[in-house]
């Protein structure tokens, strides 16, 4: 006789397997061994089937669960002070170029040691938990010396061991110059491809490799030399590209055939076609447009017309998005840069996915994949992104097994 572990009766599944999300009429979906082992029509049941826990969603809309494609989740210390300067009048760049911004809380997570580290980025991810993310990258990129970068890196992967969550990693040691390196980026770079990106390779804390190509950040040839690094690690790519100006990164990460590039605000359409082609992910962050009061969107449009694939993730981070709610950033995306609900959705689920790498196993309600799962009370996923701030979440299952929200 067929058993499974849990059952779920009387959901309506959004799959995120078509283009619009549509909802199925009232079915279930068993889970075995922590994965999907059947969907179907509450019609379809088998009534001799042995389930060892069953659950009654009685109507509830059931999703894949979210996942936070790009955080800086691990980092010590605040900028608040930051936010009262810009509101009177300086901008990011300049913020940055007189010492604070990332260089701030840079000193602050160099200081903390791994355990405090750790219980102060716990919150965080918790905090994004209960808003139904089920996975989430976590960036290094606050420490810029190996040690400190091995040690947010570290500090990651304690999370994703002790929380019911999937933690990707990525090294971001090319995220901004460490004074130490001051009028020295070439040698920062060279410390990067020499010892920073081989050591995390080393000891298995990367899942992958990112770099802030911009005015502020590495220029295109530098950011080229930390790819090639990666590569020869076999570790894939990302990039901040495009944010503030265009240093047609996005071109350059197409050309690595990277996971993603991310915010594109003032990517060209040169740079989406090479998107196109390569296959990788525009992860659009919508946080750091609205607290930065930015004014360009990123080209939507053009996305759109060269099939670009399109992801929404929160850049949780102290200086620019100070945020862990990934569904305010679904409705954020949706009136700031007019995507569609829809599109809203799949960025957070299947797109998403696909930006981690992971798009065999999460990002859809599918037979074979974790049994990574949201049910919510609401009638569509439209609901959800409508919705300024609420969380109308319900049950958060993990490897099918469900977890307080």
């Amino acid at each position: 006789m067929a058993s499974v572990d849990l059952l779920l009766r009387n959901v309506r599944i959004a799959t995120c397997v078509d283009d619009e999300c549509s909802v199925s009429a009232s079915s279930f979906v068993a889970i075995t061994a922590g994965r999907i082992a059947q969907i179907g029509a509450m019609r379809e049941l088998d009534p001799k089937l042995h389930v060892g826990n069953e659950l009654d969603a009685e109507g509830a809309l059931l999703t894949p669960g979210l996942i936070d494609c790009h955080t800086h989740l691990v980092y010590a210390g605040d900028r608040w002070r930051e936010f009262e300067l810009r509101l009177q009048g300086a901008s990011y760049e300049d913020i940055a170029r007189a010492g604070g911004g990332i260089r701030s809380t840079v000193q602050h997570t160099r200081d903390a040691d791994a355990a405090t580290l750790f219980a102060q980025s716990e919150r965080r991810l918790r905090s994004l938990m209960q808003h139904g993310v089920t996975t989430v990258e976590i960036k290094s990129g606050y420490g810029l010396s190996l040690e400190a970068e091995l040690k947010c890196l570290q500090v990651a992967r304690s999370l994703g061991a002790r929380c019911p969550v999937n933690v990707r990693t990525t090294l971001l040691a090319a995220h901004a110059l460490p004074s130490e390196f001051d009028g020295r980026a070439d040698a920062y770079i060279d410390e990067i491809v020499q010892r920073i990106v081989p050591e995390a390779a080393r000891a298995q804390l990367a899942d992958a490799v990112d770099a802030f190509c911009d005015r502020i950040g590495f220029t295109a040839a530098q950011t080229r030399r930390v790819f090639e690094a990666a590569r020869a690690r076999g570790l894939p790519v990302k990039l901040h590209a495009e944010q503030l100006s265009n240093q047609h990164g996005a071109a350059l990460a197409a050309e690595f055939g990277a996971l993603s590039a991310d915010h594109l605000e003032h990517v060209d359409e040169a740079g989406v076609i090479a998107l196109a082609r390569a296959g990788t992910v525009a992860v659009l962050l919508p946080g750091a447009y609205y607290f930065l009061r930015d004014t360009q969107p990123p080209p939507i449009e053009l996305l759109r017309r060269h099939r670009v694939p399109m992801a929404v993730a929160t850049d949780c981070n102290p200086g620019t998005s100070p945020t862990t709610h990934l569904q305010l950033m679904m409705n954020m995306a949706c009136t700031l840069f007019r995507i569609t609900p829809a599109e809203a959705w799949l960025g957070v689920t299947r797109h998403a996915a696909t930006a981690l790498g992971m798009a065999a196993t999460h990002g859809t309600v599918e037979v074979g994949k974790h049994a990574d799962l949201c049910l919510w009370d609401a009638e569509h996923p439209a609901e959800i992104a409508c919705a300024i701030a609420a969380s109308p979440l319900r049950v958060r299952l993990h490897h099918g097994v469900e977890h307080a929200v």
